[in-house]
């Protein structure tokens, strides 16, 4: 597997479609209520092989420079994915998660934060990394806040999630901020 390792436990890795896609799904239908709240996407992701289209996508815009999804893998596991959603030309991307269940309360998403900004910072050559959440999404934003993220500020109706339009905070980290 290719992948940056964050620490003994944790690695983010390039997904493996026809690997990953089953245990990602699992984690997914098992917690589908939760996502569906704040991630759109969700609901449109009904089976495994829905899942591993979606993994081949991320691939496929990896491969061109669009994005970067990776696979939290914990212990060996796929546990949920990090991504830099897009890189924009004033050298800044922003970061989108999702973590399992069972993989929840154990300092994960932040450790996997930090790495994307050592990825961000060190091989991407980017100036500022943000991190977007709905204002009600109190794990996200405090994922954003352990990190050491400035909240920018909170913009209002700026996400439309499946229940109508929230308010959402921005955070960003500057790259003169880091110590990695």
């Amino acid at each position: 597997m290719f992948s940056y390792v964050v620490d003994d436990e944790l690695q983010l890795a390039i997904p493996r479609p026809a690997l990953d896609a089953g245990p990602l799904y699992t984690l997914i239908a098992a917690d589908r209520s939760t996502f569906e709240r704040y991630l759109p996407w969700v609901k449109d992701t009904q089976t495994a092989a829905d899942e591993q289209a979606a993994l081949t996508l991320f691939n496929q815009h990896f491969g061109v420079g669009k994005s970067a999804n990776l696979v939290l893998v914990v212990a060996g596991q796929p546990a949920g994915m990090i991504s830099f959603n897009g890189f924009y030309p004033n050298r800044s991307a922003d970061i989108g998660y999702w973590l399992g269940q069972p993989f929840r309360g154990h300092g994960v998403m932040h450790r996997a934060v930090m790495g994307m900004c050592a990825l961000g910072f060190s091989e991407y050559g980017l100036n500022k990394i943000v991190i977007r959440a709905a204002v009600e999404n109190q794990a996200s934003n405090a994922v954003a806040k352990e990190a050491t993220f400035h909240l920018d500020g909170t913009l209002r109706q700026d996400e439309q999630l499946l229940d109508g339009f929230h308010d959402e905070n921005v955070w960003s980290k500057l790259k003169s901020e880091w110590v990695g």
